[in-house]
């Protein structure tokens, strides 16, 4: 091949490089942005000039910590988040090994109408849902945060597509061992189901721990705030900027860490998911 063929491919990857560059700046430029300027001074920040990383202070973080009702809201959200993210994946697990694995009349009808939700906007669903949890008691009450996003289609779904991979071989001479159906699904099909329950535990976690619209709509009350309402409230009450970026980057740490431990799971199930395809 002569050095002209080579020219075309070599810039074609140098111009998909600087794409990737430029799109991974855009991205991640608003993180860098709320962690600078969460170390800046009160009252001293100032467009475009804050944003070079220099004349750090920590005290918008020392405010912070101090403060009880910031602790109060990261309570609240561990355990809104935690919760729901316990109740999804068991609820999810059994509904789709039903699914998958049971033979009953009307099963493809009901997963079906079931996914078939998927379409209806969520907002369509959310002035009913919260008249049906006020009028139940459900306002500033952790069950009234919960309950709602317990039927999650998408975790069914994708349950029952891992379970159905699950050879019936194997499931079949656990019967013939004499195991019932609750001993098959917690000794074979859920530790089989590691990487998606790992996967989908991530994307529970990450969706309820950033979700800001239910719980502004169900925590009225100060003490049952969350933190992404809470954080979005220290503006309405004058907090200086830097205190809000650094709730804001108190709120991203746990996010981060949680998918920094269950990243070696999502890996092996997108693996998984394409050796299967």
């Amino acid at each position: 091949m002569t050095t002209e063929t080579f020219a075309p491919r070599g810039l074609g990857k140098v111009a998909i490089h600087v794409v990737a560059v430029l799109c991974a700046f855009v991205t991640a430029f608003p993180l860098y942005a709320m962690v600078i300027l969460s170390f800046k001074q009160q009252g001293s920040i100032e467009f475009p000039a804050s944003l070079v990383p220099w004349d750090f202070s920590t005290e918008a973080f020392q405010a912070i910590f101090t403060s009880p009702e910031i602790w109060r809201w990261m309570i609240n959200t561990a355990i809104y988040a935690v919760v729901s993210v316990v109740l999804i994946l068991l609820l999810s697990a059994m509904a789709g090994y039903a699914f998958a694995k049971k033979r009953f009349r009307g099963r493809e009808v009901m997963f079906w109408s079931l996914v078939s939700m998927l379409m209806v906007p969520y907002h369509i669903t959310l002035i009913p849902l919260f008249i049906l949890i006020a009028r139940s008691g459900g306002i500033d009450t952790y069950w009234g945060l919960i309950l709602p996003g317990l039927a999650n289609v998408q975790a069914i779904f994708l349950m029952r597509q891992f379970i159905k991979g699950i050879p019936d071989e194997l499931l079949e001479a656990a019967r013939v061992d004499g195991c019932n159906d609750w001993t098959i699904f917690w000794r074979i099909v859920l530790p089989l189901c590691k990487p998606i329950l790992a996967t989908l535990g991530i994307f529970v976690f990450l969706w309820h721990w950033n979700d800001f619209l239910w719980p502004l709509l169900v925590g009225q009350s100060p003490e049952m705030r969350t933190l992404t309402t809470g954080i979005a409230s220290l503006q309405a009450e004058q907090v200086p900027l830097p205190q809000v970026f650094a709730g804001a980057v108190l709120a991203f740490v746990p996010i981060f860490v949680a998918y920094l431990v269950g990243q070696r799971y999502v890996t092996e199930n997108a693996v998984a998911a394409g050796i299967k395809g």
